[in-house]
């Protein structure tokens, strides 16, 4: 699918193209391809120049050459962006950017939410762009705002694994699921800081190539500014996934404890009466019961009062508790 986009009072209007026809009457700021096929890619190549790249050569480009120079002058850059779904875990996709004849090519296998809020927001704020490297930088400050509502929702996840943990008891099915949580929570948190890490990358490489004027470095160093507020909260929620992770292990540790005491308590409790039920089971000469009419009944107390003892032992120190 190719969107195209033209600048008109700045504003950012999308231009319906079902034909090559169609693409050639624009002179488009924004050409955003979302999986596109054979006749789009050929479309863009005939009337502009521009090779767009495969998904493979996407995903396989060194991390040294995320951003270069072209032969022929166009710019290059591939981004991760950050994608969060409902039915499943977080992911980055790959976006690759071409700077070539004053336009932004963008390509990407699906369509993300980073780039549908950019146009709809770039519809409802005339004036906010001027070119296509606003367009470029508008699209990195959304991720960063992205991100960071991605972070707000890691802040509401753990507080209600927070309160589930924390409660006075923990069984193994609550510390199971609160595992599950903080797992997702953390391979979340983790991609949230490698998508900033990405996106600092390449907003540096704008700004050393000198390519924005002072308005657009400006903003660059605004973006930078929020990218860097963000590492806080990222550092700070590693260290409560830890706590959380180690908290709940120990809950886990405490709870087999138990189990384990009751059968070292029990053990203990019944070695006396096991004892004494081997000595009577021996053969003697003259058997007890045979020779003294008490010897069962004897036999019996006394493991009933050595079974006892060390339950009222333990229980009045407080062993059983």
């Amino acid at each position: 699918m190719i969107n195209v986009f033209v600048l008109q009072n700045g504003r950012l209007n999308q231009v319906n193209i079902d034909s090559r026809e169609d693409l050639e009457k624009v002179a488009p700021v924004w050409v955003d391809l979302t999986d596109p096929n054979d006749d789009e890619r050929a479309w863009v190549k005939s009337i502009y120049g521009v090779v767009l790249p495969d998904e493979e050569d996407v995903k396989d480009i060194e991390a040294s050459a995320r951003y270069y120079e072209g032969e022929n002058g166009d710019l290059h850059l591939r981004t991760d962006f950050l994608l969060e779904e409902d039915d499943g875990p977080s992911r980055v996709v790959t976006v690759a950017f071409i700077l070539a004849r004053d336009i932004l090519f963008s390509v990407h296998p699906e369509d993300l939410p980073i780039f549908r809020l950019v146009r709809m927001r770039a519809r409802s704020r005339p004036g906010s762009i001027a070119d296509y490297k606003d367009v470029l930088l508008d699209l990195y400050a959304t991720d960063a705002e992205y991100s960071a509502d991605a972070l707000e929702g890691v802040y509401q996840s753990l507080e209600i694994v927070s309160r589930s943990v924390l409660q006075e008891e923990l069984s193994d099915q609550d510390a199971a699921g609160a595992l599950n949580a903080i797992a997702h929570e953390e391979d979340l948190n983790g991609r949230i800081r490698r998508n900033m890490m990405d996106t600092r990358r390449a907003v540096s490489f704008l700004m050393r190539g000198r390519l924005l004027n002072s308005e657009q470095f400006e903003e660059a160093r605004q973006i930078m500014r929020d990218i860097e507020s963000l590492d806080g909260h990222t550092a700070f929620l590693f260290d409560k996934i830890n706590f959380l992770m180690d908290a709940t292990v120990g809950f886990i540790n405490i709870n087999q404890n138990k189990i384990i005491k009751i059968f070292s308590v029990a053990s203990v409790a019944f070695l006396p009466p096991t004892l004494i039920a081997s000595i009577y089971g021996m053969n003697f000469k003259v058997l007890p019961e045979l020779d003294w009419s008490f010897g069962y009944p004897l036999a019996i107390v006394m493991m009933i009062a050595s079974a006892v003892t060390p339950f009222w032992y333990f229980r009045r120190r407080g062993w059983l508790k």
